[in-house]
């Protein structure tokens, strides 16, 4: 009878651990998409292949550990009859209730370092961990071939796996960004032709201009100033903080609002016009939240490469990211990802936390011309601003009223 139990257990041990070495074995795939539809169909045509040697820097997210409960969570703290109503979660009651597990985070650091990649930022707090490695050391991690493709209506190629990857880990991550860069992010600025007059007559700026100044005075008749608050930036692209010191001089103003350029993946936070970079929208941005918020304690420009290594900085503190966490985040710039879902985990972070995120709508026409990939002013935690024909009463006035028999 011993004898018996005794093989009894072993055999169960032995089946056990198969199943465990089968499990940590397994190939996950990701729980959202990656592969674009044209490479699917053919419609992009094949190149090429990336060089194997050739170095590439990811960022990989990881999926909210309870995402039924964080919706629950968010129904409740918004909802005014709830006793949660905007009991907010700060970034650490975030990562205890909804964020990845310890164990998930270090089985992902792990993963990295068994596959030749360097760690190169990212955290728990953050949901994701970015990583720099060759594509030969990619293709092997992620199971896939990186592939050059000619763009299908830009003149352009581009670089993008052959299939959707997967990973061997025990449980699926959320997304892998940096695998393509099929889409481009663009700002929402619109260059008038040369020469061209600023339609604004009434302004107190250069040229009969309006000024960040202006709007202040026409929406909050001067009373709000933002004193007190921290304001984040999202941009793809750094700045010359010079350029926001000519703005001011030009117009009289002065700045007293401190502000941190932060890099949140590696990349520069400088854009130079001697370098041949256009940093426009960026100081259009800085100037016209401070001018509608000059008593801001301090403004945090977050600049990137990927919109995940953006938004998991600007939804965290610590770490590769600023200690700070801004209530007001802004962006100006569209990004069409592979699959919409990607950056929904970083906006539900957002909203559980009391940020709130406004997207620009831009001058690219009406929300009908879905041909501008609006995103991601289209996600339901994201608020959408549009611009607006301004009258004032006198140059710095208040709101005044266009004659309509002018």
């Amino acid at each position: 009878m011993i004898r018996r139990l005794s093989t009894a257990l072993l055999t169960i041990v032995a089946v056990v651990l198969v199943t465990s070495t089968v499990r940590s074995a397994q190939s996950l795939a990701p729980l959202t998409r990656h592969v674009r539809e044209v490479t699917f169909t053919g419609q992009a045509q094949l190149v090429g292949r990336l060089p194997a040697g050739q170095a590439m820097h990811i960022d990989i997210v990881l999926a909210p550990s309870d995402p039924a409960g964080l919706e629950s969570f968010l129904r409740e703290v918004y909802d005014p009859s709830s006793p949660n109503y905007h009991h907010f979660l700060t970034v650490q009651e975030f990562t205890n209730k909804f964020g990845p597990s310890q164990q998930d985070y270090e089985a992902l650091l792990h993963f990295a370092q068994t596959n030749g990649f360097t760690v190169a930022g990212g955290s728990r707090d953050a949901m994701d961990v970015q990583f720099k490695g060759s594509v030969r050391a990619i293709e092997q991690a992620f199971h896939v071939t990186m592939g050059v493709y000619q763009h299908p209506t830009e003149n352009r190629n581009f670089y993008a796996p052959d299939r959707e990857p997967t990973l061997d880990l025990p449980f699926q991550v959320w997304h892998i960004s940096g695998l393509d860069n099929y889409a481009t992010p663009r700002s929402a600025l619109v260059h008038k032709s040369s020469g061209g007059l600023p339609n604004a007559s009434i302004g107190s700026g250069p040229a009969n201009s309006f000024l960040g100044s202006d709007m202040r005075a026409a929406y909050y008749d001067g009373s709000l100033s933002g004193a007190g608050q921290i304001l984040g930036l999202l941009e793809y692209v750094g700045t010359d903080l010079a350029d926001l010191n000519t703005y001011y001089t030009n117009t009289g103003q002065s700045n007293s609002v401190p502000i941190t350029l932060w890099s949140t993946d590696g990349t520069s936070t400088s854009c130079l016009a001697s370098m041949g970079c256009d940093d426009t929208e960026q100081t259009l941005d800085m100037t016209q939240a401070l001018g509608m918020a000059p008593g801001l304690s301090s403004l945090v420009m977050y600049v990137g490469s990927s919109d995940t290594a953006l938004l998991s900085c600007m939804s965290s503190t610590g770490g590769s990211c600023p200690s700070v966490l801004p209530s007001n985040l802004s962006s100006s710039w569209y990004w069409p990802p592979p699959d919409p879902s990607t950056d929904e985990p970083f906006f539900e972070k957002m909203a559980a936390q009391g940020q709130s995120f406004f997207e620009a709508t831009g001058d690219g026409g009406d929300w009908g011309n879905t041909t501008n990939n609006w995103w991601p002013m289209e996600d339901q935690w994201v608020i959408g601003v549009g611009g607006t024909d301004l009258v004032t009463s006198s140059a710095g006035g208040a709101w005044g009223f266009r004659n309509p028999s002018a």
